[in-house]
């Protein structure tokens, strides 16, 4: 346990500048603040990450954060990096190389509703279990009944209707949380290792801004854990 409090642990957060489906969504108001001010204030409520690094090419999110967040090293991506079809991983390859770090954990700002608890369990996960585990990403669970586009069941046989709570669970990759080490991302080109740990979060944590209508359901979720937290302390 003490070894464990002493490993580097740097969070990466890459913030394009500009999106396809939502105009400026990296730096939208949600609930009073922008929306990449939400996972850095979880970020840094995570007191087994060590160091935060955002990656933009935002004028708009490089002065927010030299305001906001002085703690937190903000990268201008090279020019190189900035297409839409550049893979994540390339990306990386390049934030990891500006700082030195046991383990990376890499989120993404349109994640507003993860929580600084479930990281932490994430980390001290991996952590435990390293090196039989090489990696760790999030994952929600399926439990439906799921069909390919010819018309064939996949995870269930259409002749015995089991209840969904009873099908045999799948995982979607759900791109809240991923843990790694440079030796895995230089080795790979992938921040999945060889044997990566999938690491299940509530489906109302696992929330991923990508349409308009993804910020009205958020900005509800948000007031309604207030109204939670609120009912709770009265």
């Amino acid at each position: 346990r003490g070894e464990t409090m002493h490993k580097k642990i740097t969070a990466l957060v890459p913030m394009r500048h500009h999106s396809q489906r939502v105009p400026g969504k990296n730096f939208r108001v949600l609930d009073e603040k922008p929306l990449y001010a939400h996972i850095l204030d979880t970020l840094k409520a995570v007191p087994q990450v060590t160091h935060i690094l955002v990656d933009t090419d935002s004028p708009v999110i490089v002065e927010g954060i030299k305001k906001d967040y002085p703690t937190v090293q903000c990268v201008e991506r090279p020019e190189a990096l900035r297409a839409d079809d550049i893979p994540m991983n390339e990306v990386l390859m390049y934030d990891t190389s500006l700082v030195e770090s046991d383990f990376y954990l890499q989120t993404h700002s349109t994640n507003p509703l993860l929580q600084a608890e479930t990281i932490s369990r994430a980390i001290q996960t991996l952590l435990k279990l390293y090196p039989a585990y090489d990696s760790l990403f999030s994952v929600t669970r399926l439990q439906t009944r799921l069909w390919d586009g010819l018309g064939r069941a996949i995870n269930h046989n259409p002749d015995i209707l089991l209840q969904t709570q009873d099908l045999p669970a799948l995982y979607e990759e759900n791109s809240c949380l991923y843990m790694f080490t440079r030796d895995v991302l230089m080795r790979k080109r992938n921040r999945l290792g060889d044997r990566p740990y999938l690491f299940e979060i509530e489906a109302d944590e696992a929330w991923d801004i990508d349409e308009e209508i993804d910020f009205k359901l958020v900005d509800l979720l948000i007031q309604a854990r207030k109204s939670d937290g609120k009912a709770s302390q009265s």
